[in-house]
């Protein structure tokens, strides 16, 4: 699977995201940190990028019906 990023600058923010996260739930990343905590910070990235595409999805259906 290619996971090829079509915006630029898309890498550098999600990677932002995740430290701010982990720093938010008090978890150290690194190679010493357990998955569970690893995937802790990922479920809530992945949350977090579910809300904002609905969000902008709405905002965009929203334009559409005026």
């Amino acid at each position: 699977m290619n996971n090829k990023l079509v915006v630029k600058g898309s890498k550098e923010a999600i990677e932002k995201l995740k430290y701010e996260i982990a720093s938010e739930l008090g978890i150290e990343l690194g190679a010493d940190t357990s998955s569970r905590l690893n995937g802790t910070v990922g479920g809530e990235m992945t949350k977090r990028l579910v809300e904002l595409g609905k969000k902008y999805y709405n905002n965009v259906e929203n334009f559409k019906n005026k």
